[in-house]
């Protein structure tokens, strides 16, 4: 029901625009063609060896491996970061994705326990972490954190905990599904952000937008060990070219146009300060991904969303239910919709909400 609603709209709010099948394949087509560009077989290949290789040293990591999911990179980092010190205990926040939307695969599959970390609904700090008492194997810290909006650590904070994690053997490993995001608001180049984590994952269909696909990150030793894992676990497809085309054809012009998304992120925030009624989470952007809040329930802000797309052609998201049992929110990601869009056109969008919530 909503996808159909979604695919008649002509005018979307959150995310990345979305091209065809046939227009992504045609793009990948004239790419592989300019550039010469051969498949990898189980992984072998020069164009594959030189994007892992571009990544790492973007991100300041001596190796790095192409994997196909996300959800088979991080657990096998942390497994592996629990085996070299016979301990399976990892530390992560309880927004983490491991945490909330993988099944539960680290517990069923025995693969380690999980400590969490801090407040749910906000950032963690080192004290947070003292406050357990166990030897602690592994910690996952996820920058930015999509469940509470795109928050980031203040950076102090963030060293903290590197240093701390380096003093206590502890293999510090970054969730960086977003970590493209995090950079404007730092201020400050990706390796330096990264430095100090023994490991790190990055997507590559996230904010790059690619099909599919994502980075493991570390030392050679690392990434030897996670490339045998990644085949015991059925991750070694004979080509991994489709997925990682996708996302080194467009790879530049993503991270060139990130600073220009967060900036209009703080327009679209100065935007919906006119709307009392709307709460952006945080108070003040840290990425270009936030969370926006409704006083109303998830299934009134669902009507909201369909009438919305029915009647105008408008598509404003997939809405979640809050705390409260009247308030909802909108996670939405500032992408190419929205730098796009004018901003008379955003208000408008922003009218019709609130026409709806009155």
């Amino acid at each position: 029901m909503s996808q159909a609603l979604r695919n008649q709209c002509t005018t979307f709010v959150p995310g990345n625009h979305l091209p065809t099948p046939a227009e992504t394949f045609q793009r990948m087509a004239d790419w592989c063609q300019a550039h010469q560009i051969n498949h990898d077989v189980y992984g072998e290949g020069d164009f594959l060896q030189a994007f892992e290789a571009k990544i790492a040293a973007l991100l300041g990591y001596e190796a790095a491996l192409f994997v196909v999911t996300g959800t088979m990179t991080q657990p096998t980092a942390l497994q592996l970061a629990c085996m070299a010190r016979n301990n399976p205990v990892v530390a992560m926040h309880p927004s983490s994705h491991i945490y909330l939307h993988e099944g539960q695969n680290y517990q069923l599959q025995d693969r380690f326990s999980v400590l969490p970390v801090g407040n749910p609904y906000q950032t963690w700090k080192l004290d947070d972490l003292k406050a357990w008492p166990d030897d602690i194997a592994a910690v996952l810290y996820e920058l930015p954190m999509r469940e509470i909006g795109g928050q980031l650590p203040q950076w102090d904070d963030l060293e903290a905990i590197k240093a701390h994690c380096q003093q206590q053997n502890i293999h510090l490993h970054l969730d960086g599904a977003r970590l493209w995001e995090a950079k404007a608001w730092y201020g400050r180049e990706y390796h330096e952000i990264t430095a100090g984590f023994h490991s790190a994952y990055v997507s590559l269909y996230k904010g790059i937008a690619g099909l599919g696909g994502a980075m493991l990150l570390g030392d050679k030793s690392l990434i030897d060990k996670a490339r045998r894992w990644m085949q015991r676990q059925g991750g070694n497809v004979v080509h991994r070219t489709p997925y990682a085309v996708s996302a080194a054809m467009q790879f530049d012009q993503r991270l060139a146009q990130m600073p220009a998304l967060f900036e209009r992120t703080q327009q679209i925030y100065e935007i919906v300060r006119a709307y009392p009624m709307l709460t952006p989470n945080p108070a003040a952007p840290q990425s270009n991904l936030f969370h926006l809040y409704l006083p109303v329930s998830e299934v009134k802000a669902t009507a909201i969303r369909d009438k919305l797309a029915k009647n105008h052609q408008i598509w404003i998201g997939y809405p979640q239910q809050a705390a409260l049992p009247n308030q909802s929110f909108f996670e939405w990601y500032v992408g190419d919709h929205l730098l796009n869009m004018h901003d008379d056109t955003f208000r408008s969008v922003l009218d019709l909400i609130a026409a709806e919530i009155a």
